[in-house]
């Protein structure tokens, strides 16, 4: 049977498959079944300080919304405070007393003040890593400087807690390759490529803004794939590949690329945990089929930085295929 060990982080993982953040992992009970399944490791469902200040801002306008209704009475309701990330901080040190396998904690912060005081109470619970979210939409022209902020809350967080951190990006960088390098000199120890970004959608019908569920499909792992395998040998952190994977191969794929392992939640949510023991399986096969021992004999053998072919992830393969479309036209039409 191949060894399937592989690190994240640092972090010693027995399989290349880490569950990624979402709903389901908030669940202690869900936690032990991914864990029964197979899973390497977890990521827990992100603390948003968003959340917290929507929740205490209604928490706050509840209180209060009868006050000095009458002139004998300021407020109906004792001095109470909204208990902001403690109810999160709570259910996180449970998980991680419930799991024997690594439990990584994700944030996503506003200021660079509470992306430090989140990251040191998050520590303190006992987890093994912190995941970085970095989940930016701007909204205004105005012009601010995205990336400098982002490389400077890594910096800061690094300074102020001892766990390994990684860094989960989207795409939508003028130059994603430089932002990564940048980040990784502030200190990360990983990288998760890419952030599967919410999208918005209309309802023409009733003319109203929806919110769709947001979930990857087969196939949508070659953006991920592709910047993989550019940026290996590149950083000093370990890349974890993400968006798009469900199978065994498309694991192969990302490994191959360069990929330390890989993180899943729409195959999880499409086909439940025990889908995890099944993509293992997969991956086992394809393993021995090709004679390989562990993933470390074939971690980045289709990198940019292993292979001969200078333009296997150039521009040139795009160029090549608008100049000779003939394979294109046979395959998908009848001309």
């Amino acid at each position: 049977m191949p060894d399937l060990k592989t690190k994240f982080m640092g972090i010693e993982i027995k399989n290349p498959i880490v569950v990624g953040a979402c709903n389901l992992s908030k669940d202690k009970e869900t936690l032990i079944h991914l864990e029964k399944a197979g899973a390497g490791a977890i990521v827990y469902k992100s603390l948003f300080e968003e959340q917290i200040q929507y929740e205490r801002l209604q928490f706050e306008e509840k209180l209060h919304e009868f006050d000095e209704r009458h002139a004998e009475m300021i407020s109906i309701h004792p001095n109470v405070e909204h208990a902001g990330p403690k109810e999160h901080l709570a259910e996180l040190k449970k998980a991680k007393k419930a799991l024997s396998i690594p439990l990584i904690a994700s944030l996503n912060a506003v200021y660079k003040e509470t992306w430090v005081e989140y990251a040191k109470l998050i520590e303190e619970t006992g987890v093994d890593g912190l995941e970085l979210n970095f989940y930016t939409l701007p909204r205004e022209a105005e012009q601010v400087n995205i990336v400098d902020n982002q490389v400077e809350m890594v910096r800061a967080v690094r300074e102020a807690v001892s766990i390994p951190i990684a860094v989960k990006l989207g795409p939508f960088y003028s130059n994603p390759l430089n932002v990564m390098s940048k980040i990784d000199e502030a200190g990360a120890n990983g990288f998760v490529l890419f952030n599967r970004f919410f999208h918005l959608d209309i309802d023409v019908d009733n003319e109203k803004i929806t919110s769709p569920f947001n979930l990857s499909k087969e196939g949508d792992h070659k953006l991920p794939l592709k910047f993989t395998g550019l940026l290996y040998n590149k950083v000093k952190g370990s890349i974890c590949s993400n968006t798009g994977i469900f199978t065994g191969k498309d694991m192969a794929k990302m490994i191959l690329a360069g990929a330390e392992c890989v993180q899943i939640v729409s195959a999880v949510y499409k086909y439940k945990a025990q889908h995890i023991e099944k993509m293992l399986k997969e991956l086992e096969f394809w393993m021995n089929y090709r004679s390989y021992k562990s993933v470390d004999d074939f971690r980045g053998k289709l990198s940019d930085d292993a292979i001969k072919d200078p333009f296997a992830y150039a521009r040139a393969q795009y160029v090549d295929i608008l100049m000779n479309p003939e394979n294109i036209i046979k395959e998908y039409t009848d001309i």
